[in-house]
């Protein structure tokens, strides 16, 4: 077993210097499709380069949406729905659900790591989380491979239109330091490690960061820029059913758990810097998960078997740096923009989206 002082100095060092692991990370996997992943026996120049403008598009929208914290599909499906095929040639749900994962797998997880850098992660929330929402997940990535595409679109409008009114009704404004719900005196961190008020300071943080729970279940959370955030650990059961729910849609449509997620934490007065970063570790998480049930669980439920080589690489190749990017640059945006003016304009789209693919879906059946 690793020492206790050995393993913080490990995961201290990990952190300080994520994002050189978060840059080589998409180089690697890039580097393994090109030379390992089941390609066209013709694949040359002209096919790894097909779709390198999809590397803008992705950078945008995983910019966008890790600023608020939700799902990276809830806007690459749609894009691949709507806009993909006006350029290129259509995809098949399963396929278009299949890259939106795949590509917003390696985004939030990027994304988490900033955060968790930053402080605001709350570790055992988000434990609980995944552990309860990963057998929603597994069953909506099953279903995905069963229904039929009328109905499918008809999920994912209902997914959109549910994720546009939550955004609206969420306040996702800054707290300023020291404040919260559970607040009993403020106080912020100096970078010298002095304060004005007694604040978690833990030496094995980056920065003057630090978290600590009272025995009353108060947890005083400091990120690394001296911020101070005050809540507790209430509301499990409201949490899981949201996050159950929106597990099924995570694994069908590729969202749905961040969007109904950071809404039952925002209720369960968790602030709102902390359930953005914490809902990214259990995004990131189950679209890792659905991944790899959409790659090979086709088989296990009657459905059409979906294997590596129907994987769209020279796709992947384009979107995967793109999200990862998006992702670093997602908690920096997220400071200095006004992230209520982020999320009513990404709640309008939904909407749009949303009333589109009813129509689609209606036309289909």
């Amino acid at each position: 077993m690793i020492p206790s002082s050995s393993a913080t100095t490990v995961q201290k060092t990990f952190l300080k210097y994520q994002h050189i692991i978060v840059f080589l990370a998409p180089i690697a996997f890039v580097v393994g499709v090109f030379f390992f992943a089941p390609t066209p026996a013709d694949a040359g120049v002209g096919y790894w380069l097909e779709y390198w403008w999809l590397f803008v598009a992705f950078g945008v929208g995983a910019t966008i949406v890790n600023t608020v914290g939700i799902s990276g599909s809830a806007l690459f499906v749609p894009f691949l729905i709507f806009v993909f095929p006006l350029i290129a040639a259509p995809l098949k749900p399963n396929t278009l659900v299949k890259i939106g994962l795949i590509s917003e797998s390696f985004g939030l997880s990027s994304s988490a790591l900033a955060f968790v850098q930053y402080g605001l992660v709350d570790r055992r929330l988000a434990t609980t989380l995944v552990l309860g929402g990963v057998p929603f997940v597994v069953a909506g990535a099953l279903l995905s491979f069963i229904i039929p595409e009328p109905m499918f679109h008809a999920l994912l409008g209902i997914a959109l239109l549910a994720a546009s009114l939550l955004l609206f009704r969420a306040n996702l404004g800054h707290e300023e330091p020291g404040s919260g719900p559970a607040e009993s005196g403020g106080g912020t961190v100096s970078t010298d490690g002095g304060t004005d008020v007694e604040l978690p300071d833990d030496a094995n943080k980056l920065g003057p960061a630090g978290v600590e729970t009272n025995a009353g279940g108060t947890v005083t959370r400091v990120d690394r820029d001296g911020n101070d955030y005050r809540y507790s650990h209430g509301g499990y059961l409201e949490r899981f059913a949201n996050y159950s729910v929106g597990g099924v849609f995570q694994g069908l449509a590729g969202f749905g758990i961040g969007e109904l997620g950071i809404i039952s934490m925002l209720r369960t007065e968790v602030p709102v810097r902390v359930a953005i970063g914490t809902n990214h570790i259990v995004v990131a998480t189950t679209a890792v998960l659905a991944s790899v049930v959409h790659v090979f669980g086709g088989g296990l439920v009657g459905g059409h078997a979906m294997d590596l080589a129907s994987t769209p690489w020279n796709m992947v190749v384009w979107t995967v740096p793109a999200t990862t990017l998006g992702g670093q640059i997602a908690p920096y945006v997220s400071a200095a923009l006004n992230t209520g003016t982020i999320k009513r304009g990404v709640g309008g789209l939904f909407a749009v989206i949303a009333v589109a693919l009813f129509r689609m879906a209606v036309g289909g059946f």
